[in-house]
């Protein structure tokens, strides 16, 4: 009596799947007596053949998605500073806080700079005075002058200095900072990416009044840069 139940049973789970599968659909069943008669009978699953279908194609695509790259960290050896000396120096027509440089980074022209030292500095103190200057900045006009990069300072309780190369430092030798060996960035890509926003708040004097990135001194290939006045623990920018 048994088998013929489950005879009949397998009769109609026949007709059942040759029903689906006039529809064209994939019926899927693993049926035994033993299953049939337990309690824990084997499952019964009908998947269409586009929802297979779906759940394998996304299995693939999620293998084969590549993750992400990190975006990569925006430090100091972006910024490309380089020795100087101010060549010519003369008071802004327009503006009572600038002064107006000709400095010389070892380029086949000086770079015109306007800089807000006339608090701090005397104009006859700046011909001949030796800088670092941020040099892969755009060209803007501050109060009418084309001012194509900055003069590089500290400052502190209101307060400001040159940071300074060593003197045998050679002009237009590109300042460096141990351990971080990269390419500078391109003026566009400074003011696209916020670049100054990320670096100068790790730009600071030490102790010693070395301007350090992140602890790390300036350096030249003729020593460490300084303050001009060894201001000493002071923003740097």
């Amino acid at each position: 009596i048994l088998k013929k139940k489950i005879n009949m049973l397998r009769k109609s789970v026949l007709l059942t799947l040759s029903m689906i599968s006039a529809n064209s659909s994939i019926a899927t069943a693993f049926i035994t007596p033993q299953n049939l008669i337990t309690n824990n009978a084997a499952p019964f699953i009908v998947r269409s053949s586009s929802e297979n279908t779906k759940r394998y194609l996304s299995a693939d695509e999620a293998k084969e998605t590549p993750a992400a790259p990190a975006p990569p960290e925006i430090h100091v050896d972006k910024l490309d500073m380089r020795v100087g000396v101010i060549t010519k120096a003369w008071l802004h027509p327009e503006a009572d806080k600038l002064y107006c440089e000709e400095i010389d980074i070892g380029e086949e022209e000086p770079r015109q700079i306007a800089s807000g030292l006339r608090a701090y500095y005397n104009l006859e103190d700046l011909e001949g005075q030796r800088v670092l200057v941020l040099a892969n900045l755009k060209t803007r006009k501050l109060v009418g002058f084309p001012s194509h990069g900055m003069v590089m300072c500290a400052s502190k309780d209101d307060k400001v200095e040159f940071i300074v190369p060593p003197e045998d430092a050679k002009i237009g030798e590109r300042v460096s900072v141990e351990g971080y060996d990269g390419e500078p960035a391109t003026e566009n890509q400074i003011v696209k990416k916020k670049m100054l926003n990320a670096i100068f708040p790790g730009l600071a004097t030490n102790d010693e009044g070395v301007p350090c990135y992140k602890g790390v001194p300036f350096n030249t290939s003729t020593g460490v840069c300084k303050a001009q006045n060894n201001m000493a623990n002071a923003e740097v920018a």
